[in-house]
């Protein structure tokens, strides 16, 4: 159970992250956070950290039969 945590926070973050990045960049408009150049830095960083908990994620998920015992 604890691998689908890591992922779907791994993925929520990896999504919030890109968004982060996009608006700091300029590229989406429309709030507050748009062109702002610290969440063009925010952003990857938190998109990295969601990459990491997502792999971590897919890790935990293999068939515990292939685990050595």
């Amino acid at each position: 159970m604890k691998a689908w945590i890591l992922l779907a926070l791994g993925l929520l973050l990896v999504v919030a992250g890109a968004v982060w990045t996009l608006q700091g960049l300029g590229i989406v408009g429309g709030s507050v956070m748009s062109g702002d150049t610290t969440w063009a830095i925010i952003g990857p960083i938190v998109l990295i950290v969601g990459l990491v908990l997502g792999f971590a994620g897919l890790r935990g998920r293999r068939n515990p039969s292939d685990r050595p015992r």
